[in-house]
């Protein structure tokens, strides 16, 4: 996966559609990405459903914009939310977007923005509607980002408790994926492999990551329970892998292929 620590990112988060028990974890993936430039959430603050934001906002320097519900059911803070992103995008301050939201009226939005050449990302939960998922860049969920959390926490504690005692493996913990290892997910694994190989069948595992996510931007290998995208390939049998070393800095590069 690309990840470019210099990218500008303007972080807008819809406070109707997204816990905020986990804004910590959501702005330190976001900071994988890039730098946030701009982070405004949106939403009516004198509803009391709010209020839990309000104690997060200052330690996570987050601007609130009120936006009040004219009309009851209508989720007004949406357009408030879409009318800043094209202001920011026309400012030509920032080189991409992250969306926070659950909600596919924004979708739209990010095809726009991706329109305009702009990298868009998208945090929401596994509920978030197809259509808004595959209008960004790269999806990532909400439910991910909460269980990395708590097996750290869970790490952490055991580590001071029993040093020596070995990880166990991911695959065998069904609480700690999103989704499991299927056809589909092979299929798709492998038709990228043969689709952008080199003539001796093998690509660089870098560039079959980039190919995967254009096809399904929600593709991430924490989802199945792996950290890493080359933990979850060796995981699959009929994909093979090679690991190959560089000359300088005896840096490890690893290639794949279907056997």
């Amino acid at each position: 996966m690309d990840r470019n620590n210099e990218l500008r990112l303007a972080v807008l988060i819809d406070a109707d559609n997204v816990p905020y028990a986990n804004i910590k974890d959501m702005l330190e993936e976001i900071a994988k990405y890039g730098t946030p430039t701009f982070k405004r959430i949106y939403g009516d603050w004198t509803k009391p459903t709010l209020s839990g934001w309000k104690t997060v906002l200052l330690e996570n320097a987050i601007s609130p914009v009120q936006q009040y519900s004219y009309t009851s059911g209508k989720n007004s803070s949406d357009s408030a939310l879409i009318i800043d992103a094209m202001d920011i995008l026309y400012t030509g301050n920032v080189d991409g977007f992250c969306i926070v939201s659950s909600d596919s009226d924004f979708t739209r939005l990010a095809t726009r923005l991706r329109e305009a050449g702009m990298q868009v990302y998208g945090i929401g939960e596994r509920k978030t509607p197809g259509a808004f998922i595959a209008s960004c860049n790269k999806f990532i969920y909400i439910e991910i980002l909460k269980k990395e959390s708590k097996q750290e926490n869970i790490s952490s504690k055991k580590s001071r408790k029993e040093p020596n005692k070995p990880d166990t493996d991911p695959a065998k913990d069904d609480n700690n994926s999103v989704s499991k290892i299927d056809k589909e997910l092979v299929k798709l694994i492998a038709d990228s492999i043969n689709d952008n190989s080199e003539e001796d069948g093998w690509i660089f595992l870098g560039v079959l990551g980039t190919m995967i996510l254009k096809k399904k931007p929600d593709f991430d290998s924490r989802n199945y329970g792996y950290k890493k995208l080359v933990d979850l390939i060796r995981h699959i049998p009929e994909i093979e892998i090679d690991s190959r070393h560089s000359g300088k800095g005896n840096v490890t590069h690893f290639y794949v292929r279907t056997k």
